[in-house]
């Protein structure tokens, strides 16, 4: 499944912060990553959870690793030198991507969904929301590979973790906005306590899937699931309920001219 688009009724501010997230990790992938080549830049500022935990920078030299199932040797590059002090990867590892599918995604799904938690928080709060979530989406990340016996020398990065947050938070205030989804040949609209909860419920089953394993599954899980459930313990602290009436409000009678339209 696909999604493609939402409701988007109720406008009440244009989403600057989130169209300003959109850009920044692109350029940050395209100009500072090389599009993911420039290896000191991607992991020197990405989360390590062995450098978080100790609180300091580490750095290791490069090796081969060989694929137990295909027997493909591969070069994987060592921990580069870190900013001071090392705790600020939590943030820069957000705007950072392993490739090209790896930002699409991530992008294709802050700007259906980012929006609509900035109309009603407000660009500031927004922001410090979706921050707040990366964070503690990083967080959490760590904390899984210690409490699940995982590689704490393997860097995480990208954007999903506040990405997740964006998507509970979305859970809570919108329940039943329609997501438009690409299934099955053709354009669906579904509920959006259907999709997200879908969406939640993959990365719970393919998280639990990754317990246990030392090299993990490719995809911080844990990052995904703390920074969801993070969204939705905090999305109220960050709106305004005058904000969110005058939201329902307007979406109300968009509704209403709509409906005389057709």
């Amino acid at each position: 499944m696909l999604p493609i688009g939402d409701d988007n009724l109720g406008r009440i501010r244009t989403p600057f912060v989130n169209y300003g997230l959109v850009l920044l990790n692109i350029f940050v992938f395209v100009y500072w990553q090389q599009l993911g080549s420039d290896v000191p830049v991607t992991y020197g500022f990405a989360t390590v959870p062995a450098e978080i935990l100790s609180g300091h920078d580490i750095i290791s030299e490069s090796r081969i690793v060989v694929d137990q199932v295909s027997g493909v040797r591969q070069l994987m590059p060592g921990l580069q030198p870190s900013p001071y002090p090392i705790y600020l990867t939590l943030f820069t590892a957000l705007f950072l991507h392993g490739g090209i599918a790896h930002i699409f995604g991530n992008m294709l799904y802050l700007a259906i969904f980012g929006d609509n938690l900035e109309n009603v928080m407000g660009h500031l709060r927004y922001l410090a929301f979706y921050l707040l979530c990366g964070v503690v989406a990083s967080l959490a990340h760590v904390a899984a590979t210690v409490f699940f016996g995982q590689n704490p020398f393997v860097p995480s990065l990208g954007a999903s973790g506040a990405i997740s947050g964006v998507l509970g938070g979305y859970l809570l205030l919108f329940p039943n906005h329609r997501i438009r989804i690409w299934f099955i040949l053709g354009f669906w609209p579904f509920p959006a306590w259907l999709c997200v909860g879908l969406w939640f419920l993959f990365q719970l089953i393919n998280g639990a899937g990754a317990l246990g394993s030392d090299a993990g599954s490719g995809v911080a899980y844990a990052a995904h699931i703390g920074g969801f459930v993070a969204g939705l313990l905090l999305v109220r602290l960050f709106v305004r309920p005058s904000d969110l009436a005058l939201y329902r409000e307007r979406r109300e009678y968009s509704l209403r001219r709509r409906s005389r339209i057709v």
